[in-house]
């Protein structure tokens, strides 16, 4: 009898055993499948930046001969094209700027109204997603883009084009969006890693999309004379992304975690008043430490990419003016850091956690300054201990390593002080400031660099980066 019931004992231990284990078991298996999944959205989410970064960059080396084929067409009646022109050649007498930087400015221009459109709806995005959903508004932003390059290939007039540039502006909010979906996808471990993988998508939209719009340029194969083979291309890579969200791309908000939206006329007013951008007055379901930090990292990023985007557009003058570079050697100098860069965000960024995306951000920021201090250096006539083309490229080295860790690892802090609620309301912010300030900074150092000089405006603009990384360094996470 007791042997019986000792052994009934030992076969209901053995079932609750196995039930443990088949539980544990089970638990494990949802989790692998779970961390396959994340690993296969932010694959996914690479490939639809980096779709999208090949079309973007693909025009840059050819706005020169896009400008030149407007000024052939409008440049003697009045249209937009001549307004334009009127104000970059009254800026170009106020500075002193050369004649044949007119083009450049004028590429400036066109940019700073590119950035000034994402500082306006990055943040609205970024709320609507985490109302809605990642997935429906990143499909939105990315139709508008393939607008944009659409109306980009019938662009025979300025104003068509200046309308498709327009278009494009305001639907670049699905960089910040992705940063969302990654985050979503990843924990605080991994999530350093995540937005590596995004920085090198990046460097490799940069490096590429470039070299394809040359090679159009330089194969006559431009059509149209404003550019419409290559446009169709890069509307052939957005149709091709918008087929990769739709079919392959699964939305990382589940309903349960997403925040309700309440619009009104004092909350569109955060969402574009850069002093409440700053304080994160729109984001929702922040506590007070959250809100603290945010702040603090919001101002340090906005000053820094204030002077960095300034003292990087005038590189390309110092470039032209003191070392004479041609066209094609501008355009292998920044292959060598797109390359530079590639192959960190590729190597050592993705390898960093939480903890290593705070040392390496602080190490950027420091590096930063010393980077541009080298270029002041390459500006002097007879600077010392080394020849200015040696100062110059030291620069340049020191410039691709900070720049391969500093925005991407800034962004996975901010990202890490978010809430899942908020998150896409915090990295539309985050890159709201980051279009502001690059929208507002070149105006600024061109205005510098013509009026004091390169050594001065490179030498100042160090000695102002510093405080930035002062600043981070002493921000407690």
């Amino acid at each position: 009898m007791e042997s019986s019931h000792n052994g009934e004992l030992r076969n209901r231990k053995q079932k609750s055993s196995l039930l443990t284990q088949n539980g544990a078991d089970i638990v494990q298996n949802n989790i692998n499948k779970c961390k396959t999944t994340n690993a296969r959205t932010i694959g996914l989410v690479f490939i639809s930046l980096l779709l999208d970064l090949l079309a973007f960059t693909m025009i840059l080396p050819l706005l020169p001969s896009l400008l030149d084929y407007y000024n052939r067409e409008e440049g003697n009646s009045n249209t937009l094209y001549t307004s334009l022109l009127h104000a970059v050649h009254s800026f170009q007498k106020l500075t002193g700027v050369p004649e044949r930087f007119s083009s450049v400015l004028f590429g400036g221009a066109l940019g700073s109204m590119y950035s000034f459109l994402q500082f306006l709806t990055s943040p609205i995005v970024g709320s609507l997603s985490d109302a809605y959903g990642r997935k429906p508004m990143l499909l939105i932003c990315l139709i508008g883009i393939a607008l944009s390059h659409a109306l980009w290939s019938c662009a025979s007039t300025f104003s068509l084009f200046v309308l498709a540039r327009f278009i494009g502006g305001l639907s670049k909010a699905n960089v910040s969006l992705s940063m969302a979906v990654v985050t979503d996808a990843t924990d605080e471990k991994t999530r350093a890693r995540g937005m590596a993988l995004v920085g090198l998508a990046f460097s490799i939209g940069f490096i590429v999309g470039p070299l394809a719009g040359a090679w159009f340029a330089k194969s006559n194969m431009t059509s149209g004379l404003w550019g419409e083979k290559p446009a169709l291309y890069a509307l052939s890579l957005s149709l091709a992304n918008i087929t990769l969200v739709t079919m392959f791309i699964p939305e990382t908000l589940s309903k349960g975690k997403r925040s309700p939206l309440s619009l009104s006329l004092s909350k569109a007013y955060d969402f574009v008043s850069p002093y409440h951008l700053l304080k994160f007055t729109a984001v929702k379901n922040l506590n007070v430490q959250q809100n603290k930090v945010l702040s603090k990292l919001g101002l340090i990023y906005f000053i820094y990419l204030f002077i960095y985007s300034g003292l990087e557009f005038t590189i390309t003058f110092l470039t032209h003016h003191t070392f004479e570079y041609t066209a094609m050697q501008q355009g292998k100098m920044f292959l060598v850091i797109g390359l530079v860069m590639a192959l960190l965000q590729g190597g050592a960024a993705r390898r960093l956690n939480a903890r290593g995306a705070v040392k390496a951000a602080r190490v950027a920021l420091l590096l930063t300054p010393l980077s541009f201090l080298c270029v002041a250096s390459a500006a002097v006539t007879s600077p010392p201990f080394f020849a200015p083309i040696v100062w110059l490229w030291a620069g340049l080295v020191l410039f691709a390593i900070s720049t391969a860790f500093a925005v991407s690892c800034m962004t996975a802090m901010a990202s890490a002080q978010a809430p899942s609620e908020a998150r896409g309301a915090v990295l539309g912010t985050l890159r709201s400031l980051g279009a502001l300030a690059r929208a507002a900074g070149p105006l600024l150092a061109s205005t510098m660099y013509w009026y004091s000089g390169a050594a001065t405006t490179y030498t100042i603009g160090s000695i102002i980066l510093v405080l930035p990384a002062v600043m981070l360094i002493r921000l407690k996470t």
